[in-house]
C-alpha cells in the first residue's frame, strides 16, 4: 500500500478499450477541481506512450499534465510504460514486487499536496494480468474505489460491466458505479431509464450518460499526418485542423469541385496537379471557415516547382505520403482517434459535457 491513505481518489476503468475511459477523465479532473482545486492523476500502467526527455510516458498522463498544468514529475504520472518486449521479459524474470513498489511510491508523489486524485486505469479490469497488474490488482494496490466508463446500450455494457464487477470484487475492491458513453442523443432518456434498472439490480448506480459527440471521433490533420510519418509541404498552419470527412481525388476535376468543402480532407496522387490546382482555385473563392482541412499527395510523387508555389500559399497543410490513395485512406480510416493536447475545441466539448452530464456530487458522496 502506499503510505498516503488520506488523499481521496477514484479509479477510473472501462470494459474495453476506446469505451471513452481517457475522455471520461479528462472531463472529470475538470469537474472536480470545482470541489478540489489541487487535483493530481496518474496512469500506473501505460501501454501507448511518448518520448519526454528521454523518458517514455504514457501519452494520457502527458494529455492530462499539459492540460491542467499538474504539478507533479510526469515520470511518476506513468510510473510503468508497457513496451514491446515488456512482457516477454516479465514472464522471462517476474519482478513484481520492484513494479508494484514504483507503482506506490509514484502514487505517493503524484498525491503530495493534493486535494483528490485521479487514478486511469488500461483498458478493461484484466488487462495487466500477464505481469500480475490487472487493473483490479492495482486499484487494490491503490486503495482505491472504482468508475467504471461503458458504451451507450442496455444489455451490453450491463453484461460487459458484470464481467469487470466479478474481477475488482475478487480483488476486494467496490464498484461505486458505471458512466455510459457515446449514447445518442435522442436515446438518452430511455437508455438511462432501463440501464438505471439494469445496474441496480446489481448493486451499481448508473452515475452518468454522455451524448454521443461526433466531433470527438474525428482526426486531426497532426494525427493523420503521425500516423503516416508523411512530409508536410508548406507551413504547419492548420495542422490541428479537425478532418470531417475524407475526399478520394480520383475524380474530374468538374465533380472533385463539389467535394472541396469545409472540413474535408482530399487524398489524391501527387501527380494529380489539377485537382491541387482545383483546390487552390476553390480556396481563392472560400472565405474563412470554409476551408479544406488539408490534402494528402499519395505514391510520394513530389508536385512540379509551379505547382509547389501554389501549395506554399494555402491556407491549409498539404501532405507528402507514401503509399498508393487506397492505402494511405484505408490507415486513415482505420486511425484510433485519440484526445491531444492541442486539440482545445475537442478538450473544451470533453469539459461541458462532463460537467453536464455526470453526477460528480454523487461520485463524492459515493467516496466518502
Amino acid at each position: 500500500m502506499p503510505k498516503n491513505s488520506s488523499t481521496p481518489r477514484v479509479f477510473v476503468a472501462a470494459t474495453r478499450m476506446n469505451d471513452g475511459k481517457t475522455t471520461s477523465a479528462l472531463g472529470l479532473l475538470s469537474a472536480l477541481q470545482q470541489h478540489h482545486p489541487r487535483i493530481g492523476y496518474i496512469k500506473p500502467v501505460g501501454q501507448r506512450f511518448v518520448e519526454i526527455e528521454e523518458q517514455k510516458i504514457d501519452e494520457d498522463s502527458y494529455l492530462m499534465q499539459r492540460v491542467y498544468q499538474i504539478e507533479a514529475p510526469l515520470v511518476d504520472m506513468s510510473p510503468i510504460a508497457v513496451e514491446p518486449d515488456f512482457t516477454r521479459r516479465y514472464l522471462e524474470s517476474a519482478n513484481n514486487e520492484v513494479l508494484v513498489r514504483r507503482i506506490e511510491r509514484a502514487f505517493d508523489r503524484v498525491s503530495w499536496e493534493k486535494d483528490f486524485v485521479v487514478v486511469e486505469g488500461t483498458g478493461h479490469a484484466g488487462v495487466g494480468s500477464v505481469f500480475d497488474l490487472s487493473n483490479a490488482t492495482v486499484a487494490r494496490l491503490l486503495n482505491a474505489k472504482v468508475v467504471i466508463v461503458s458504451q451507450g446500450g442496455i444489455g451490453k455494457p450491463i453484461d460487459e460491466v458484470a464481467l469487470n464487477q466479478a474481477l475488482f470484487e475478487k480483488e476486494g475492491v467496490e464498484i461505486i458505479g458505471v458512466i455510459l458513453n457515446k449514447v445518442l442523443p435522442e436515446k438518452i432518456d430511455y437508455i438511462s431509464n432501463f440501464a438505471r434498472k439494469g445496474f441496480k439490480r446489481r448493486g451499481l448506480e448508473l452515475l452518468g450518460v454522455i451524448p454521443h459527440q461526433p466531433i470527438l471521433s474525428c482526426p486531426t490533420v497532426a494525427a493523420i499526418r503521425e500516423e503516416l510519418e508523411a512530409d508536410v509541404l508548406n507551413s504547419n498552419a492548420g495542422i490541428n485542423h479537425i478532418v470531417g470527412r475524407v475526399v478520394m481525388g480520383a475524380m474530374s476535376v468538374h465533380h472533385a469541385m463539389h467535394h472541396l468543402t469545409a472540413g474535408a480532407l482530399v487524398i489524391t496522387p501527387g501527380d494529380r496537379e489539377d485537382i491541387l490546382l482545383a483546390a487552390g482555385a476553390a480556396q481563392g473563392r472560400a472565405e474563412g471557415s470554409a476551408s479544406l482541412s488539408g490534402i494528402i499527395l499519395t505514391d510520394n510523387i513530389r508536385p512540379s516547382a509551379p505547382v509547389m508555389r501554389i501549395i506554399r500559399e494555402l491556407p491549409f497543410p498539404v501532405l507528402l505520403a507514401e503509399g498508393d490513395s487506397y492505402q494511405v485512406a484505408s490507415r486513415v480510416h482505420d486511425l484510433n482517434v485519440k484526445t491531444r493536447p492541442a486539440d482545445t475545441q475537442k478538450i473544451e466539448i470533453i469539459r461541458d459535457v462532463v460537467g453536464r452530464h455526470v453526477d460528480v456530487a454523487r461520485i463524492l458522496e459515493l467516496l466518502q
